[in-house]
């Protein structure tokens, strides 16, 4: 029982923060799972057959409160089906940890840029009303980010999420409800190519229902704090967090001395508080004048 509470807290927490910044929930959960121990497939296979019920919890909230572009969700959840499918079936002989610092790399560089933007090159006026996603970018974004999704246990956001916010003119808002609506056809695809590899035996339902349980709490939670926040203080936030789970990535990747990551993390978390300050204060001066 004990378990169950605990990881019932855990799934609200990485809900909550992929509901509200549009990524982490299957990095958060597959995290977890691997520290106990569970095998890189099925911690990803548990993962996807909880977010198959949380990721439709929280699009239902995010279209309720308007922050879903339509047409974009329509367009990237064929090719993000179809990678997140094919790297669920693939899993197993797929060198991820080799290709995973170069993305990491790639989504930091995008991370700054974005935090950049919300920062300092935000109008509120030059805001879209939708995302303007082409067919060609919804294809190789959608398939890439699928494909990682599963493959990682987590990646679908990561990468969907900062490369559609790094795009002038679009509405961080729109983005995360958006990105989050639409990985409920990633998490059902994924979810397959795992049972035809894995089996339904092989899945640790104990942990599904748990991350269900707080999962379906936080949704509508979250898509009401996306809601609520002023696009450029959700960019911000969403740019640092970014920043953050990728320099995880790369510290890892690169066998920094351990004296020096504590350091390094500090200072993002220092650089990330200040950003965010200087954020509500430029939106305070904004209201008032």
């Amino acid at each position: 029982m004990r378990k169950l509470i605990i990881f019932t807290v855990i799934g609200f927490l990485a809900q909550l923060i992929d509901g509200s910044l549009g990524m982490a929930y299957g990095v958060t959960s597959s995290s977890l799972l691997l520290t106990f121990g569970i095998a890189p497939a099925i911690a990803s296979a548990s993962v996807h057959m909880a977010e198959v019920v949380t990721t439709a919890a929280s699009g239902i909230s995010h279209i309720k409160f308007g922050n879903v572009d339509r047409q974009a969700v329509f367009k990237l959840i064929i090719p993000g089906s179809i990678g997140a499918f094919v790297g669920a079936c693939f899993l197993s002989h797929l060198p991820g940890n080799i290709v995973k610092p170069y993305i990491s790399l790639f989504l930091l560089i995008l991370g700054i840029y974005v935090l950049f933007r919300f920062l300092f090159q935000f109008n509120q006026g030059s805001e879209k009303k939708s995302i303007n996603l082409s067919r060609k970018q919804s294809i190789s974004l959608g398939f890439i980010a699928g494909f990682a999704d599963a493959t990682g246990g987590g990646g679908w956001g990561p990468i969907t999420t900062p490369v559609l916010l790094s795009r002038k003119g679009t509405s961080a808002r729109k983005v995360i409800g958006t990105v989050d609506t639409s990985e409920f056809a990633i998490a059902v695809s994924a979810s397959i190519g795992f049972l035809i590899s894995l089996g339904w035996k092989e899945v640790n339902w104990f942990w599904v229902i748990a991350l269900m349980l707080g999962g379906i709490i936080a949704a509508p939670i979250a898509a009401w704090l996306v809601k609520r926040l002023p696009s450029h203080l959700l960019g911000v936030l969403v740019g640092g967090f970014i920043i953050l789970t990728n320099a995880q990535t790369l510290l890892n990747a690169w066998s920094i001395n351990d004296l020096w990551i504590p350091i390094i993390y500090v200072f993002i978390s220092i650089v990330w508080t200040v950003t965010i300050i200087f954020a509500v204060r430029n939106n305070k001066k904004h209201v008032n004048s």
